[in-house]
């Protein structure tokens, strides 16, 4: 069973990755959220039972840290400055795609967890709704209506027509 769950949760990385980035915000704290999860996952390795599904056995541990350590790091990520305030600064160039991809992280980061949490697992990491159900804890229909409140809002924040 090692060998295979080795490998199978480094095969899993780069999804992992990217859904810690998307909750945690910036790539810094989602690769600190990856590896606090990979750390749980392999200290924790005999819980796991083998014909389960290894992504969303380790999907429901990072979702359970990142819930953790949003409640003990609530404060720590007051600004000074408004968000918008860096849009104004640098050159003439190609950073509007940055600009725009920026704009999306914002508006993704103002969603409340839970649809922001669905918009990820289905509409970035491509799991049914049923899947997505399962990691998260709630019934398919619960999901649903936090999905369709996630994208409604982000739709709403980025100016685009609905």
């Amino acid at each position: 069973m090692s060998a295979s769950f080795d490998k199978d949760l480094l095969d899993l990385l780069p999804r992992l990755r990217r859904f810690a980035t998307g909750l945690a915000g910036t790539p810094a704290d989602g690769d600190d959220l990856c590896q606090m999860t990979l750390e749980r996952a392999l200290a924790n390795r005999h819980k796991w039972r083998e014909g389960t599904r290894l992504d969303s056995w380790v999907y429901r541990i990072m979702r359970n840290i990142w819930i953790d350590e949003g409640r003990a790091a609530t404060r720590r990520r007051q600004t000074f400055v408004a968000d918008e305030a860096g849009l104004a600064v640098g050159a003439e160039g190609a950073q509007e795609p940055a600009v725009e991809l920026s704009m999306v992280d914002r508006a993704m980061q103002s969603l409340p967890p839970d649809q922001r949490e669905a918009v990820l697992l289905v509409m970035v990491e491509g799991y049914a709704y049923k899947e997505a159900a399962e990691i998260v804890g709630c019934p398919v229909g619960t999901l649903n209506s936090r999905l369709v409140r996630g994208r409604d809002a982000l739709l709403e924040l980025l100016g685009e027509v609905q």
